[in-house]
């Protein structure tokens, strides 16, 4: 029988019959089982991701429909419009389509390593270490050898080095043999605690000036992003994200569990490590982009499997819902709202019911 074929036994007494399986697709070394329902949804996941990207851009005191802002963005339009979309408007739209992109990838990949729904930079306390490094150098500026060399970086690289350091610290207590999955959630959400405490002493004890201006940072907000902002996360999302990409097998091995994933050639720690850095720097280039926009890395890979109907988090289609929910909620912060909200304000607020829902889903299957 052709490794094409798979069995199907029938209900009846008629023996088994012979069906397709899925078409694959090769390109010298490279070869991919094409799935149409993943295609489709990615392709309409795009499609809503440039009808919100155009909503968001059309919005504001001189508002522009979406034919206006489609018709800018592809070479047309006035002179005043060019100037209030590529100027003014598109950069604060592509951060958040690409901190929304980097968030979903870092918590597809978080989740993939642990084998939990409840896994991602939000609740691993690796945002909390990235707010925490940023919220030291604004408050407390060039104080001290360590925060003076914070000062030197900015606030971006600052946020990116304390979200790699949490990850290490996080990685080291977890260790025992190996990582596992639970252990490494737990260390992470004792972090996490810890550092959300650092940050509140900060704040309380730093200048009113310097504690509003931090205060702002850690709502997740996009207001001022000029293309300084795009450039960097889209640099991650592209070379990190590509990488992550083509390491999908080691993922989908790793959900098998330790020990299948060993059988199939997987080195195991070193897979762990490789992976989990990249979610960290990308989670870390996220917030320090725009601040923490929370929940968004908790929430995108797990819609993303039930749209696609996969065995683990998709990545791509992870990074397109993750982009979608960030520019969607920017769109209801600046416009539904009657008053204008940081980003991640909203998207707390939608994240945080799906994340009571994964932990009564998750104890529901603990208790069958």
């Amino acid at each position: 029988m052709s490794t094409r074929d798979e069995v199907r036994p029938d209900l009846g007494a008629a023996p088994a019959s012979r069906v397709p399986a899925r078409p694959a697709f090769r390109l010298g070394p490279i070869s991919l089982v094409l799935r149409p329902l993943g295609i489709a949804v990615n392709v309409a996941l795009l499609v809503a991701l440039f009808l919100v990207l155009c909503l968001n851009i059309g919005r504001g005191d001189y508002p522009l429909s979406i034919p206006e802002v489609t018709r800018v963005l592809f070479g047309g339009g006035t002179k005043a419009q060019n100037f209030i979309v590529m100027d003014l408007r598109l950069p604060r739209s592509l951060t958040g389509v690409f901190i929304g992109m980097a968030l979903g990838l870092a918590g597809a990949i978080t989740q993939s390593i642990a084998r939990n729904a409840l896994a991602s930079p939000d609740i691993l306390g690796i945002t909390s270490g990235a707010s925490a490094a940023a919220v030291a150098l604004i408050v407390l500026g060039g104080g001290g050898s360590f925060v003076g060399l914070l000062a030197t970086l900015g606030i971006p690289l600052a946020a990116l080095f304390g979200g790699l350091l949490t990850a290490l610290v996080i990685y080291v207590l977890a260790w025992r043999g190996g990582v596992e999955g639970y252990r490494l959630i737990l260390i992470g959400i004792g972090i996490n605690a810890m550092l959300i405490a650092v940050t509140g002493w900060l704040l309380i004890s730093a200048d009113i000036n310097d504690a509003s201006r931090a205060q702002v940072w850690l709502n997740g907000s996009l207001n001022g992003a000029a293309w300084s902002q795009v450039w960097p996360v889209t640099i991650a999302v592209v070379l990190v994200g590509g990488y992550a990409v083509i390491s999908s097998f080691t993922m989908g091995a790793l959900r098998l569990g330790d020990d299948n994933a060993v059988s199939l050639g997987v080195r195991l720690q070193w897979s762990q490590a490789r992976l989990l850095l990249m979610a960290v720097a990308l989670a870390g280039i996220a917030t320090a982009a725009a601040g923490p926009v929370g929940f968004v890395a908790l929430a995108a890979p797990q819609v993303a499997l039930r749209l696609v109907r996969s065995a683990g988090p998709p990545l791509i289609a992870s990074a397109l819902t993750g982009a979608v929910l960030v520019v969607g909620s920017d769109v209801v912060a600046r416009t539904i709202l009657p008053v204008e909200l940081p980003v991640g304000i909203v998207t707390s607020a939608l994240g945080g019911p799906f994340l009571l829902y994964l932990l009564v889903r998750n104890n529901r299957k603990v208790s069958a």
